[in-house]
């Protein structure tokens, strides 16, 4: 496992977290033993969200901590509020409400991150600000990020609060990557040069924010993972040829083309397998070769300029 400084957090983080958000139909018991794999293999950062299995995940995962309250020392524990239904929500109330929530859900004192799960179109950066402060006097929270947001929304919110945002969680993998798209075709008339997030890559490079990657083997909602998907042949193929060459999976040849980008991100990995799970850790143990990153690039119906 590789691990990555983060302004605020005591511990270096593993470039691969575990997400839990489809823990929540696990037993007690495939849940210790998940954790257990996943310290194993260097995973010591756990990201969730307060919606995620309508708050079972982060309930099963404090009953797993309870009965290895030693382990709480050794992770990081994420969380992520600001998604109600119908609506989103990041008064100052809702937020503050949310992580007492999640606390008693998880049975710890604290969060090492809280993120603002998706933009607010009715967000007050100073309440959100006020917010901030009082989770952290608290010591309820310890650092704070967002999640999905553009740079101006990730700027305004940063004006109205001391605390340095840390982490900005984007979708990002090998079929869903129009953050790097706008900037390998700038200046061109193509669609891929569409700017679709204010050119967010390039601001959280600037601002030392660092992207956690959600849904690594998505293509999207409709169609799940693109691993062995018949709409994403070519893509296949390619990840099997590099599968052999680096004598890895496709999930973790996948996995690595994300970690391979300068920008040091951060990829979640969302498995509840423990085989799958080490599957993926083995991504760090390679760098792919900057052709082989834009092979796997172009594969899926890219062309460069």
């Amino acid at each position: 496992m590789k691990y990555k400084k983060i302004a605020g957090l005591d511990k270096e983080v593993s470039v691969i977290a575990m997400g839990c958000m489809r823990i929540g139909e696990m037993s007690v018991e495939s849940l210790e033993g998940l954790i257990e794999k996943a310290f194993n293999l260097g995973i010591n950062f756990f990201d969730h969200a307060d919606i995620y299995a309508g708050g079972k995940s982060e309930l099963l995962f404090g009953e797993a901590l309870q009965k290895h309250p030693e382990w709480r020392e050794k992770m990081m524990i994420q969380s992520k509020c600001g998604i109600r239904k119908g609506y989103y929500d990041l008064s100052k109330a809702h937020i503050i409400s949310s992580v007492e929530a999640s606390l008693k859900r998880l049975g710890t004192d604290y969060l090492d991150v809280l993120l603002l799960h998706r933009p607010d179109a009715l967000m007050d950066p100073v309440e959100i600000g006020e917010a901030f402060e009082t989770l952290y006097k608290l010591g309820m929270v310890k650092t704070f990020g967002v999640s999905n947001m553009t740079p101006g929304q990730v700027a305004l919110i940063q004006k109205h609060t001391q605390y340095p945002l840390v982490f900005n969680q984007l979708q990002f993998n090998v079929v869903h990557a129009s953050m790097v798209d706008s900037g390998v075709f700038g200046n061109m008339t193509e669609e891929p040069s569409l700017d679709h997030d204010g050119g967010v890559l390039d601001y959280c490079r600037l601002n030392n924010i660092t992207v956690q990657c959600w849904s690594i083997l998505q293509a999207s909602w409709e169609e799940g993972t693109y691993i062995d998907h018949h709409d994403y042949k070519a893509l296949n193929d390619t990840l099997e040829i590099l599968g052999h060459k680096y004598g890895l999976s496709k999930s973790a040849i996948a996995t690595a083309w994300i970690l391979r980008h300068p920008a040091g991100m951060q990829a979640i990995a969302g498995t509840t397998s423990q085989a799958n799970l080490e599957a993926l850790c083995q991504a760090t143990n390679i760098s792919l070769s900057r052709e082989d990153w834009y092979k796997l690039y172009t594969s899926v119906n890219r062309k460069l300029p």
